[in-house]
């Protein structure tokens, strides 16, 4: 089974998608913001990070500026994760596969984290998907045509993961 037999997503099923990922971005978001909280609380309250003169844990982190910081680059680093590690891995997000759409090569190489990562930025948080709107021939969104890959639709069949090795 070849991705020559699915067609290309269109806009309005990408978007259903999108935003169905943004739900499970924030949830994943939301978890590893209180692992590091805890984390940080512990560390805070056993004396092994400095409390900067606040009384409460509360405090420090409203208003010193590195843990703050370092909770956003964690939380950030986890949601990049989830989609990295989801498109290089079958291709699919959990929206994608409730939408039955795949990420697949249209050069034939393999999707790599880095071919990935390309993609999540030139994506602009899903702004180059707009692009589909005008390219209504091709339905190539802007992060498609710059990683050489495109966004297919899949029969139910296909979107079973017994099936994700038999797609290029």
């Amino acid at each position: 089974m070849t991705t020559e037999h699915y067609h290309r997503a269109g806009f309005f099923r990408r978007l259903a998608a999108i935003i169905y990922d943004i739900l499970v971005a924030v949830a994943i978001g939301m978890c590893a913001a209180m692992v590091m909280l805890v984390a940080m609380l512990l560390l805070v309250e056993n004396n092994v990070l400095g409390n900067h003169g606040y009384e409460h844990f509360s405090d420090l982190i409203q208003h010193a500026p590195i843990y703050q910081h370092v909770l956003q680059i964690w939380v950030a680093a986890w949601v990049i994760i989830f989609f990295l590690w989801f498109w290089r891995n079958g291709g699919q997000t959990i929206g994608m596969r409730a939408w039955r759409l795949r990420i697949a090569s249209t050069n034939g190489k393999p999707i790599t984290y880095t071919r990935a990562f390309v993609r999540m930025v030139t994506s602009f948080l899903g702004l180059g998907t707009l692009l589909v709107l005008v390219d209504v021939k091709h339905k190539q969104s802007l992060q498609d045509r710059i990683t050489s890959t495109e966004v297919i639709c899949l029969s139910k069949e296909a979107n079973h993961h017994r099936s994700w090795r038999n797609l290029n």
